[in-house]
């Protein structure tokens, strides 16, 4: 009969794709030459969120001029500056980052190093982050690098620091839908429910229009450990930068971030 050779080869082929991928699969997570030897270490584990780190205390001296790449920052603090009163200035006080839980860093930002200005150009360079105040406030913010200019010198080295400004992006696009079904560019940006209210009504005026709105921010990049022999450098950063205005409907606060910095001159 014809067609048992011919079942038999199509089942052995199939027995043999089947049993093939799972010491396949075994050999990609667990061979060396994939670099995967750790990924069972890293996964669930939220250290996919930590920026590398180079010996502490590395001395030595990187000429600021150049291109510079795989430049992390990890927030580890957060702070939000809440009003004051009669007796007391406004002060920051510590935030709780509550989402997301382990995803908060910038990384693999790249740019250019000429004049000894750190001058980004790209990268993964904003998270969206939101905090918990004391007060039981949440503030949504977007944590940004984007056109960062930060100047300092012509060396990186240990002791230097580089300052200077940010932009941070809007926390919504104008695609974003709120509950009234309103978006700037989608073509329905008002709500014609709320003219019976008051539409001249200042407040609500910034609920009915929306709008795009960026903010600037500052940004100082520490760096306290250098190896030369890699051209990598690591330290701390300092950022100051409003937090996220609703799409103008809500008037933004400071929000001052800190954390480890890693970086490498390409």
């Amino acid at each position: 009969m014809p067609l048992r050779p011919l079942l038999a080869l199509v089942l052995a082929f199939c027995l043999t794709f089947i049993t093939a991928p799972s010491s396949a699969s075994a050999a990609f997570v667990l061979g060396n030459e994939r670099g995967n030897s750790d990924f069972g270490d890293i996964v669930n584990s939220g250290q996919a969120n930590n920026c590398p780190v180079i010996k502490s205390g590395s001395e030595g001296s990187i000429n600021a001029d150049g291109k510079f790449s795989d430049l992390c920052l990890q927030p580890t603090e957060i702070f939000v500056k809440v009003a004051g009163s009669k007796r007391r200035q406004a002060e920051f006080v510590p935030a709780k980052i509550i989402s997301p839980a382990t995803n908060t860093s910038i990384d693999q930002v790249y740019g250019d190093l000429s004049g000894g200005k750190f001058a980004a150009q790209g990268g993964i360079d904003f998270a969206l982050i939101t905090v918990l105040a004391p007060n039981s406030e949440e503030f949504p913010l977007v944590f940004s690098v984007k056109d960062m200019v930060a100047d300092g010198g012509k060396s990186i080295s240990p002791g230097a620091e580089f300052t200077g400004s940010t932009l941070t992006p809007s926390y919504r696009t104008g695609d974003f839908l709120d509950p009234k079904s309103r978006a700037k560019d989608t073509g329905v940006d008002y709500a014609q429910g709320l003219v019976a209210l008051g539409g001249d009504d200042e407040d609500l005026a910034k609920e009915n229009i929306k709008r795009d709105l960026t903010g600037n921010g500052t940004i100082t990049l520490s760096i306290e450990s250098v190896d030369t022999a890699t051209n990598e450098f690591a330290g701390s950063f300092v950022a100051i930068q409003p937090s996220d205005n609703d799409l103008g409907s809500r008037d933004p606060v400071d929000v001052k971030i800190t954390g480890n910095l890693y970086g490498r001159k390409s």
